[in-house]
């Protein structure tokens, strides 16, 4: 495992921030939009089921699910991470607990109902990818959803990183994983390059 997929590096962006949320270049500090806009969008409801928020950074999206009436997990591999979602939302419901995606508790395999995937495939190496998905994939259960939140690439010729972005092929290797596409959006002209972003849903069937 080389040192930008290890613990370490993230750690590290964390750690330096010295508690400020701006300097870590990922975090919003609120609801990841594209998230929260489609969550509006479908009047995403919990009733209590459970949602794992892979990477869950600074914690606004596990927050947000938790709102919605999810009985919420969310893990971050980095201790400063997790420790600052801690103070951030001392009263909250949500459980935040250290954990790398590659070796989460057995327990938490084909467990969740809704699983949030926000920029943590990109983050990774793409020699990674496939393993990435299968693992967040694992993680569903049956009929269950995980939403998906890219960077999106056309053409991955020349593709540099971090964060390298998806292709539509790449993303669907969620199928391959024993899930079925509900949807895969494209977002473009945000202001960014790159300038695709892809929104996507699948569902393990029950």
């Amino acid at each position: 495992m080389t040192e930008r997929n290890g613990s370490d590096w993230f750690e590290r962006v964390y750690a330096n921030a010295g508690g400020d949320g701006k300097a870590v270049p990922w975090a919003v500090l609120q609801p990841r939009p594209a998230f929260a806009q489609w969550a509006q969008r479908v009047a995403l409801q919990g009733d209590g089921k459970r949602a794992l928020v892979i990477g869950c950074g600074l914690g606004d999206d596990a927050e947000a699910l938790a709102q919605r009436g999810f009985a919420v997990t969310a893990f971050d591999r980095s201790p400063t991470a997790v420790a600052w979602c801690q103070k951030r939302f001392p009263h909250s419901a949500v459980h935040y607990q250290i954990a790398d995606l590659f070796a989460t508790p057995p327990e938490w395999r084909g467990a969740f109902n809704f699983v949030l995937e926000i920029f943590t495939i990109q983050a990774l190496p793409l020699e990674l990818r496939p393993q990435t998905i299968a693992a967040i994939a694992d993680h569903v259960a049956p009929g269950g959803e995980v939403f998906v939140f890219c960077l999106g690439v056309d053409h991955p010729a020349g593709r540099k990183g971090p964060p390298w972005a998806l292709t539509r092929a790449e993303l669907d290797h969620f199928r391959c994983c024993g899930l079925h596409e509900v949807m895969v959006e494209e977002l473009r002209d945000w202001g960014h390059s790159p300038n695709l972003r892809l929104r996507a849903l699948y569902r393990r069937d029950g």
